[in-house]
């Protein structure tokens, strides 16, 4: 085993970050306070969306959206395949039925005439979902939720600062949802955020997470009043100040995390691309006007397992993104779905493989992992 184990991604928390966190620790506040409202004021402003609605999960943010939106049984949402489940169970917690879409097997990413395929007259709404970071065609996908009035929702959590033709992911569907794990762009330690240009989506989402209760603890507060009223049935889906603080802290230094991200995407692709022979290691595809934000960098080697044994016995934490939802047993046995229902979701499956990618790595890791793919000793 390798002295240094390379994780595939990770979180980055300074000193600056610790004293926010104190600093609310000491304050009145330790949930549903002052810091969750300038947080999501903070995410908005970044993304330009007028509202945002800060939650417990990227999980949260998914399940507040297919409640804002009215989805319910009888309902068919399509999604990706290829993602982590959450994109599809979201749409279970509500008693819809996920319809699964199969990728473009060069970018992983949802097609625009797939998703129309699948329409029917239960489709309420289509969930994209910004894999590895990189954009959905969103404005494709607009057009096919226009034509046929469909909800627009852009699973975002692999892509806080991704841009598509200069636009930022956030202002590009009806509800965008972010993540904030740890191994994400910022991290809250786990929470999410969901976005809109919708006040009446936002009131609903906030409405959600909160049991279904009408006012928050801070409004019944400020207002002198105890008095409060469930009026619909929600969950317990709130952030904390104190992650809030954590996130307001790390936003400050997104920037430059983001472009330290690109930096070493770019040197894995020129490494990559420098081999004499013809490369077992092919990236994904990027494409034009799209600038990712680089969540993962992932792989396509004909010899996935193998590689994956040999690289985390030299202390490369590769890792595999994603296992096609509709392959996982719970689909399996609950919705009859199996093998053959997305081909280009499962080929990539076989082959796709994540190398190590979070902005504290330095140049010479990248040169390592690469080193250790080519089998040459470079170092």
């Amino acid at each position: 085993m390798a002295e240094k184990y390379l994780p595939y991604g990770r979180q980055i928390v300074d000193e600056e970050d610790i004293r926010a966190v104190a600093d609310v620790l000491r304050s009145d506040w330790l949930t549903t306070g002052p810091m969750v409202e300038r947080f999501e004021e903070t995410v908005c402003r970044y993304v330009g969306a007028p509202y945002g609605v800060a939650v417990s999960s990227g999980t949260a943010a998914l399940h507040a959206a297919m409640f804002a939106l009215g989805v319910a049984p009888g309902d068919e949402v399509i999604v990706p395949a290829m993602t982590f489940a959450a994109t599809a169970n979201c749409v279970v917690y509500q008693g819809a039925k996920p319809v699964f879409a199969d990728v473009d097997p060069a970018t992983l990413l949802l097609e625009p005439d797939t998703v129309e395929a699948l329409i029917t007259p239960r489709t309420k709404a289509v969930i994209g979902v910004d894999y590895a970071g990189q954009p959905c065609d969103w404005e494709a996908l607009r057009q096919v939720a226009d034509r046929h009035g469909l909800a627009l929702v852009a699973d975002s959590c692999h892509a806080l600062g991704a841009t598509l033709r200069g636009r930022r992911v956030g202002s590009l569907a009806d509800i965008t949802c972010f993540s904030f794990h740890p191994v994400k762009h910022i991290t809250t330690g786990e929470g999410g955020m969901a976005v809109t240009a919708d006040g009446a989506l936002a009131r609903r989402m906030r409405l959600f997470r909160n049991h279904g209760i009408s006012t928050s603890a801070a409004q019944r507060e400020k207002a002198g009043e105890w008095f409060y009223e469930m009026t619909e049935l929600g969950c317990n889906y709130r952030l904390t100040d104190i992650q809030c603080a954590l996130g307001m802290s790390q936003m400050r230094k997104l920037e430059t995390w983001l472009a330290r991200r690109r930096e070493l995407a770019a040197l894995y692709g020129s490494l990559l691309a420098s081999s004499r022979e013809e490369p077992a290691a092919r990236p994904l595809d990027i494409k034009p006007g799209v600038e990712s934000a680089w969540h993962l960098y992932v792989i396509r080697h004909p010899q996935r397992d193998a590689v994956f044994r040999t690289m985390r016995a030299r202390g490369i934490g590769v890792n595999v993104h994603y296992v096609p939802v509709h392959l996982h047993p719970y689909y399996r046995e609950h919705w009859g779905t199996g093998p053959g229902l997305c081909p280009a979701a499962e080929a990539a499956y076989a082959e796709i493989l994540t190398l190590p990618l979070w902005p504290g790595m330095e140049d010479r890791d990248v040169t390592h992992v690469v080193s250790l793919l080519r089998g040459n000793n470079i170092l």
